[in-house]
């Protein structure tokens, strides 16, 4: 991913939080003829020997993960679903308008992983995501759900070897410009814009 240095982040923590925050994936690897893609939600977890991995599981009909033990490479794409126009007329002096948003890339080797393994990742992805439920159901009550569907589904781990992140938030825009940036984007009655002027805060202080 092409990231020019002000918009890289290199904070592992806000990394992780970006991961954690956006676990819908797009899971991109070589195919045949042209690339291959699925979206599927990934979790950050760790391998045996500690190394950190993502998990998660596709369907067995998906064709993808028959390619993932020749062609093992693959690209795992974290795009924020915040990101918002910015235009031109918010600088005080003429500019081209641009485009701000988050965005994580994490390069791997996908592997299948065995049934056991499987049914430990469902467990914990149901852990996971089941708190923001007033009335959460728990794996153990979905253990015969579990084994009905475990035939249908394969599980997949990705090694990470890299990590590229990139926030673009107006960094290269000064304290002026960015303070009207964050003021026009609050007077939007947009989500993404009010959330967006809001990560803008906190990245910088503006006083």
């Amino acid at each position: 991913m092409y990231i020019p240095t002000m918009f890289e982040m290199k904070d592992w923590p806000e990394i992780e939080r970006h991961i954690r925050n956006n676990p819908l994936a797009t899971v991109v690897s070589r195919g045949n003829d042209f690339p291959i893609a699925t979206h599927v939600p990934l979790e950050l977890d760790s391998d045996e020997s500690g190394r950190t991995t993502l998990t998660g599981h596709v369907a067995k009909e998906n064709p993808q993960w028959k390619l993932f033990e020749t062609q093992p490479d693959v690209l795992a794409v974290f795009l924020s679903p915040i990101q918002h126009y910015i235009s031109s007329s918010w600088y005080s002096k003429p500019n081209v308008p641009t485009w701000n948003y988050m965005s994580v890339h994490v390069f791997g080797k996908a592997r299948i992983v065995g049934e056991e393994r499987l049914k430990e990742l469902l467990r914990k992805m149901t852990n996971y995501h089941e708190h923001i439920s007033s009335h959460p159901i728990t794996p153990e009550v979905l253990e015969k759900e579990i084994e009905k569907q475990i035939g249908g589904i394969v599980g997949i781990e990705i090694k990470i070897d890299k990590v590229e992140a990139s926030f673009k938030m107006s960094q290269n825009r000064d304290d002026t410009d960015y303070a009207n940036i964050i003021r026009e984007l609050e007077r939007l009655d947009e989500y993404n814009a009010k959330m967006i002027a809001k990560k803008m805060s906190a990245m910088r202080r503006i006083d």
